[in-house]
């Protein structure tokens, strides 16, 4: 995407200025992360609905679904093609969403962190934020909770299921207790 930006071939701009000023930036980079969103989610939610996609490139990942035992590593443990194409959102949104170009590379390396952290099983409820909890039952039932930094897709799309933290709570508690 670097190149891209470089050439003037997306609506990447190199300066708050350029669009008038930190309210305008605000507005455009959530509309930005907003399509991102978006485009994530459906790139999750076909590579498991297209069953050819799932077992080249997207099962590698699912290797690690045992409830509560998903690991950090697992957000970072799938096939490269797979990664291209959960990170072809963030390049195909700069084509028609005005988006500062360091705030896209900022984007783009943040995956990793986030991708982590919702793999950690480190349980908190944070509603609409996809965190742990909504993601471990997407690595339980496979059909649920696809959505990348929030659950607002999977919510519009009917694929949204809760965690039950209560549940979760008590298991906490147990361990704590041993």
């Amino acid at each position: 995407s670097e190149r891209m930006i470089e050439q003037g071939w997306t609506c990447a701009y190199p300066r708050v200025a350029n669009v008038g000023g930190w309210p305008t930036y605000a507005a455009l980079t959530a509309l930005y992360m907003l399509s991102v969103e978006f485009g994530v989610y459906w790139m999750h939610r076909l590579l498991h609905d297209i069953k050819p996609a799932y077992k080249l490139l997207h099962h590698t990942h699912h290797v690690y679904n045992k409830e509560h035992t998903l690991s950090p590593f697992a957000g970072l443990a799938f096939n490269p093609w797979d990664g291209i194409l959960q990170a072809v959102p963030y390049v195909w949104t700069l084509f028609y969403v005005p988006c500062h170009a360091l705030s896209h590379e900022v984007a783009l390396f943040m995956t990793a962190f986030w991708t982590t952290n919702i793999h950690d099983c480190l349980v908190i409820d944070a509603f609409p934020i996809m965190g742990s909890g909504f993601h471990t039952i997407h690595h339980t039932t496979y059909k649920h909770n696809y959505g990348h930094y929030t659950v607002l897709f999977d919510w519009l799309f009917g694929t949204l299921r809760y965690p039950d933290y209560k549940q979760y709570a008590k298991e906490l508690k147990a361990a704590k207790a041993q």
